[in-house]
């Protein structure tokens, strides 16, 4: 099985959006910033690295460039069995699944990073990540330091973030070198996120999930809060909430995608810091991140060189393990390939035909058994074009 990962603040850069100009997904920024009136675009093309830094444009490109790859993705044909997000990947992945409209998270995202900075100017504070040391003795730690700090993000094995009142920060960072951590790295955030100094976000960021009314999901989204995959849209009020001022248990996630059976993960959006995560966390998983439209073609082929044993889940799949479905990444009028037809062999990357202007290349190496979808024939987003045997 396949799970989708977001990522989180701090993984924006500058001109992380460039590659994606012109990409047909990129009318997603033109989207949020009318739904915003903030000029996304400039942010995601020209923003240095300090205007990034600040957490309301952070949220927001990271946000936007975390669902530009995911409309991509979802263009080739390519779903999920589960999502999950760090902190603000979770609002992505909740996108993702339909919980939430593009433009429900996008109002979200905005209200939330807005708490979240007026939170962290009234509680100035920073975050710390205390490497090589086990996640009790950074607990320890913080205890020891007898002041506000707290473990904010439980990463990965032997990565724990930190946060809370500088000094206090600085405080536990000392104390975790003596119980024996390999380095403590002071993060380039405005805030102490997921401690108590956000409590303050949290009424405003309620009347906002409770206007946006997330829906229930076939597919779930494992939460940072508990761990645990839920697919009721009832539950995200409470746990996005909560999410503000408790602590990311990331690492739980991934055990517990893991146990679900997924052993596949694709990291969607800017930076790769999750696939690091997952590679510590997860020896046995196959992991992969897409930030750019070049990195697609390598999606393709990693989902096609898995797919004999460990085959993605494709909406309107219900065929035996060694057949698939080709379905369609857009809306509009369908053209055959040239020189395809029923008994072809094709390669991963094949161009089995195109959408309206869109290419639909195959995800899977194998023989066309015959196509579903004919020449000029109308089609909508993920309706099915050919029908495969993998090799």
């Amino acid at each position: 099985m396949l799970a989708f990962t977001f990522p989180g603040q701090g993984s924006q850069r500058p001109g992380m959006g460039r590659p994606w100009r012109g990409h047909d997904s990129w009318e997603l920024v033109e989207e949020a910033s009318e739904v915003t009136g903030r000029d996304i675009a400039a942010l995601l093309l020209d923003a240095d690295a300090e205007e990034l830094r600040d957490t309301r444009h952070a949220q927001m490109t990271t946000f936007v460039s975390s669902l530009m790859v995911l409309d991509a993705v979802e263009r080739l044909g390519i779903e999920p069995s589960f999502c999950a997000g760090h902190s603000l990947g979770e609002y992505s992945a909740l996108v993702a699944t339909g919980a939430l409209s593009f433009e429900e998270g996008v109002r979200l995202v905005a209200e939330r990073s807005d708490a979240m900075h007026e939170a962290g100017l009234a509680s100035p504070g920073t975050m710390a990540a205390v490497l090589g040391l086990d996640d009790d003795l950074v607990e320890v730690a913080c205890r020891r330091a007898d002041a506000d700090v707290w473990v904010a993000n439980f990463n990965a094995p032997g990565q724990v973030v930190i946060a809370g009142a500088p000094a206090a920060v600085a405080t536990a960072s000392e104390i975790t070198k003596e119980l024996g951590a390999k380095k403590v790295l002071p993060l380039q955030v405005a805030g102490a996120f997921h401690t108590p100094y956000m409590t303050a976000a949290r009424d405003r960021l309620r009347a906002a999930i409770a206007q946006a009314g997330p829906r229930d999901t076939e597919v779930p989204v494992v939460s940072n809060v508990d761990a645990l995959a839920h697919h009721e849209g009832a539950e995200w009020a409470s746990l996005l909430s909560a999410q503000l001022s408790s602590p990311v248990r990331w690492k739980h996630c991934l055990l517990s995608l893991a146990e679900a059976g997924v052993t596949g993960l694709v990291e969607l959006g800017p930076g790769g810091v999750l696939t690091g995560m997952a590679k510590r966390t997860l020896e046995a998983a196959r992991t992969i991140s897409v930030s750019t439209p070049e990195e697609l073609d390598k999606l393709i082929e990693w989902v096609g060189a898995s797919a004999p044993v460990a085959p993605v889940a494709l909406e309107g799949e219900h065929l035996f393990a060694v057949e698939r479905l080709v379905v369609s990444p857009a809306a509009g009028v369908f053209s055959l390939g040239a020189g395809l037809a029923p008994g072809s062999q094709i390669l991963v990357g094949t161009i089995i035909g195109v959408v309206g202007a869109t290419e639909v290349r195959s995800p899977f190496a194998g023989r066309i058994e015959d196509f579903i979808a004919v020449e000029g024939e109308r089609l909508t987003t993920h309706q099915p074009i050919a029908w495969l045997r993998t090799n």
